[in-house]
């Protein structure tokens, strides 16, 4: 019973979001509901630490906002300014094609943000740069989703292995390397294919099928193998922290230049996925490529120094200080945000800088301002209720019944019936952290203790299940819950998070598949 009870936050989401199809709002809502009562009559959780956990949820809700009106205002002041006109122009200079743009835009770039930054920002910043593309708004939002996996074991300068292993006995940086080495190599199967898989999710959903992907598929396992066999190098030389960063920089170029060449593409340019009705700019910018770039490129270079230059980092994360700590006095129920240290705010601010840089008006700031607040209303319901879910679901450890927590007692329940099968299991329980809690850190943080111990009692080697466990939390990223609430809700699609779910689930167990592959290969 217990085990039914803890897979409820599973189970509620699937059924109201994907099978019912409801609006967020209204499924995660019902879902919370659910796995609150039952935390509280069945679980054993105390009133107050149900309520402690759900004022957590609500405040972690508002760091997550926060970070979206970043992204929305940057890309509506840089559609005020002209600038996306001329980013359009430049992407039509290197190629019209759409698949290439998604390979470029979307994996290639989103992979950089998501080694700067993290935490479910590059789908946040891909998503609504792909709209200003000309990309029906489903398509920009599954795509950004589907992109932002391969990178995210090296997300935020290697956070999901630094903090995610960290209660690993004997955990150092020694094993972090060796960790960051083993994730790329499991990875040169299973993320090669990513490009191409975005390409036929593309060309499936939103084309004529997969006839029009097939012709893709010499250049984006280039570019697949460039960007894996680059990070498996930079893991070798550098160490876990700048692998993202540096595979995607490689990408780009070698992307950017064989794309304009037309090295290994069709002829005919595939543009199926268009908006209805969109039209791109025919008049010339006057505004300069790099001038029309210079925002997202002051967003990299901040998110950058302020994880890397230690001082910085320090300042950024105590300076402005709104973490919430030991919630209504219940202990290790804390909520951390460092305001300057956000995303948001360095989006927020690369939006301020975009106006001063490009000689606009300030009134395109507050135009755009005005225009994200107004698009926000129905996502915070729906993350309130989602996070809110999800920390009663992880603090429910603390309960009057001695149980374990519900992530734990579902792991452990699994690791007893499959264990002899535990090499193709571990990136799925990655996933189903990463789907639960909305992060690769977390998953990694709340199961790594069991996929160790598994490992251990099943002759498994360590380091290989513990690197199965960082891909899948990983590829969990294009079905969290809160990930996709937040990618609808910037490309205007608030309501509509099921049917971007169902679109992200195949390639999500599909990338799980390869991983335990890699892995039985591996050992």
């Amino acid at each position: 019973m217990y085990l039914l009870i803890a897979l409820t936050a599973i189970i509620a989401p699937f059924l109201f979001l994907v099978v019912m199809r409801m609006p967020a709002a209204k499924g995660m809502t019902l879902s919370s509901l659910i796995v609150i009562l039952l935390a509280l009559m069945v679980w054993g959780m105390e009133g107050k630490v149900v309520v402690s956990s759900i004022l957590q949820g609500t405040h972690k809700t508002l760091t997550i906002l926060w970070i979206l009106f970043g992204a929305l205002v940057l890309l509506n002041t840089l559609r005020n300014t002209g600038a996306v006109d001329r980013i359009n122009q430049g992407f039509q200079s290197i190629s019209g094609d759409m698949r290439v743009q998604v390979i470029i835009v979307a994996f290639l770039f989103g992979s950089l943000i998501e080694g700067a930054a993290g935490f479910g920002t590059p789908a946040m910043v891909t998503g609504p740069l792909m709209i200003a593309l000309g990309f029906n708004p489903i398509a920009a939002a599954t795509i950004a989703l589907i992109a932002d996996s391969t990178a995210v074991a090296f997300g935020a300068v290697g956070t999901p292995i630094a903090v995610g292993l960290s209660n690993i006995p004997d955990a150092n940086i020694s094993f972090f390397n060796e960790i960051a080495i083993r994730v790329t190599s499991l990875d040169l199967l299973a993320g090669t294919f990513i490009p191409f898989i975005l390409i036929v999710i593309l060309t499936v959903f939103f084309g004529k099928g997969f006839k029009d992907a097939l012709p893709m598929l010499p250049w984006t396992l280039l570019i697949g193998v460039i960007y894996t066999g680059s990070a498996l190098l930079y893991a070798i030389l550098f160490g876990n922290e700048f692998v993202s960063i540096l595979a995607s920089l490689t990408g780009l170029l070698v992307a950017t230049f064989t794309a304009k060449k037309g090295v290994l593409l069709p002829k005919t340019e595939w543009k199926d996925a268009l908006s209805e009705g969109f039209q791109a700019s025919t008049e010339k910018s006057k505004m300069g490529i790099v001038t029309a770039w210079s925002p997202y490129l002051i967003v990299v270079a901040l998110l950058l120094i302020t994880r890397i230059v230690p001082w910085l980092k320090e300042f950024t994360n105590t300076a402005i200080d709104f973490t919430w700590s030991n919630i209504l006095g219940v202990e290790g129920v804390t909520s951390g945000w460092g305001f300057l240290y956000s995303p948001g705010t360095v989006l927020t601010l690369a939006a301020i800088l975009a106006f001063i840089i490009q000689r606009k008006s300030a009134n395109t700031f507050v135009k755009a301002s005005k225009e994200s607040l107004l698009s926000m209303k129905m996502t915070a319901i729906s993350l309130i209720a989602t996070l809110s879910m999800v920390q009663v679901f992880v603090n429910s450890g603390m309960n009057v019944n001695e149980l374990i927590s519900m992530p734990q007692y579902i792991a452990e329940a699994l690791a007893g019936s499959l264990g002899s099968v535990w090499i193709f299991v571990a990136p799925f329980l990655g996933e189903l952290g990463a789907f639960i809690t909305g992060s690769a850190t977390v998953s990694t943080l709340t199961f790594s203790p069991i996929q160790y111990n598994v490992a251990g009692q099943v002759g498994l080697d360590v380091n290989t299940v513990l690197a199965l466990q960082l891909i899948g939390g990983a590829a969990g990223n294009m079905i969290c819950v809160h990930n996709v609430v937040a990618a609808s809700a910037v490309v205007g699609l608030s309501g509509r998070e099921g049917e971007i779910i169902r679109k992200t689930l195949g390639p999500a167990i599909l990338y799980g598949l390869l991983a335990g592959i890699s892995g039985f290969i591996f050992l």
